[in-house]
């Protein structure tokens, strides 16, 4: 999962996310649909903003192209937040869940 800043349009967040994608698939692992939940509120205020473009991405890769994965989230200045989660094998390839509507 992904949090893109808000001050990019939401062509500029895919774009971002896109880059990751391409990062993967070049690196021999593979990247699964990309589920865009849009615009959200944050629970809270992470650098002074209250929103991000929330996106999520099943892929598969090795452990080498993880590790540099993780180092470019971490330094990229377009990513708010991620979390790389290892799901278990009967969890691949199903698709990917909806998000929860917010009401209030």
């Amino acid at each position: 999962m992904l949090i893109v800043i808000p001050e990019l349009d939401e062509e500029q967040a895919e774009n971002t996310v896109e880059r990751f994608r391409t990062i993967i698939e070049r690196t021999g692992g593979e990247a699964g649909e990309v589920n865009s939940w849009g615009r959200r509120k944050l629970a809270y205020e992470i650098d002074h903003r209250s929103d991000g473009f929330y996106y999520v991405m099943e892929f598969t890769t090795g452990e080498r192209t993880l590790t540099e994965l993780k180092r470019i989230l971490r330094v990229s200045d377009d990513i708010l937040r991620h979390i790389v989660v290892k799901l278990p094998p009967a969890y691949a390839h199903k698709p990917l869940p909806e998000p929860a509507e917010v009401s209030g």
